[in-house]
């Protein structure tokens, strides 16, 4: 006979899975009592990485095939950029062109909260068939950007920035942008005088 009679001295299947599963669970509480602790000889102090000057997006539909989902998209703030003066910020944004905004894009991963400053650049490439060269050849243009920018020999400061595309987003948006240059100020809480705010606000008014 294969199988030995049963005489009521070994638990059925569901018992030895039980079984099996608790010899599971001490096997790793023994790890975390006697192995554990070694690991604090291993202990290395943490250091916050940098702020990162770059906003990656990408662009997803659900895992279906789709064109767009090979671009990525580079936003960059630029006083986050290692440029060297005002000219040189000034000389980014005349080399910029339209990729260049006063404000940061919609669509580009910032709050809207943040304060503008010298504006932001949105730099998109959805030429190549991988992300990772779309999002090479971004990154490279930025580089190239930051590059020409630095350099002191070529002389745009009697070269405006061009705000056309600014201006003509704002008269498309239909939202009282375009009346009074208010696509470059926008009226904030700031703007208002501090005793019309609530004293329970204020505090984030003045932060």
């Amino acid at each position: 006979m294969l199988d030995a009679p049963y005489h009521d001295d070994d638990t059925v299947a569901a018992g030895h899975l039980m079984l099996q599963h608790q010899r599971q669970v001490l096997y790793y509480l023994r790890l975390i009592e006697h192995e554990m602790p070694k690991l604090v000889a291993y202990r290395k102090p943490f250091i916050p990485p940098p702020d990162a000057p770059l906003v990656v997006r990408s662009f997803d539909y659900g895992g279906e095939e789709h064109p767009a989902t090979a671009k990525r998209a580079i936003v960059a703030a630029v006083n986050s950029l290692p440029l060297m003066d005002k000219d040189a910020i000034h000389r980014i944004k005349v080399l910029a062109g339209p990729r260049w905004t006063p404000h940061p894009p919609a669509d580009g991963g910032i709050s809207g909260l943040e304060e503008w400053k010298d504006g932001y650049i949105k730099i998109a490439c959805e030429d190549f068939p991988q992300p990772a060269m779309n999002l090479k050849w971004a990154s490279d243009t930025v580089d190239r950007l930051v590059a020409h920018a630095n350099n002191p020999k070529l002389d745009l400061k009697n070269v405006p920035v061009d705000l056309r595309h600014v201006y003509a987003k704002a008269r498309k948006a239909k939202k009282g942008e375009h009346r009074r240059s208010r696509a470059l100020s926008r009226p904030s809480i700031l703007d208002f005088p501090l005793e019309w705010i609530p004293e329970r606000k204020r505090k984030y008014a003045l932060s």
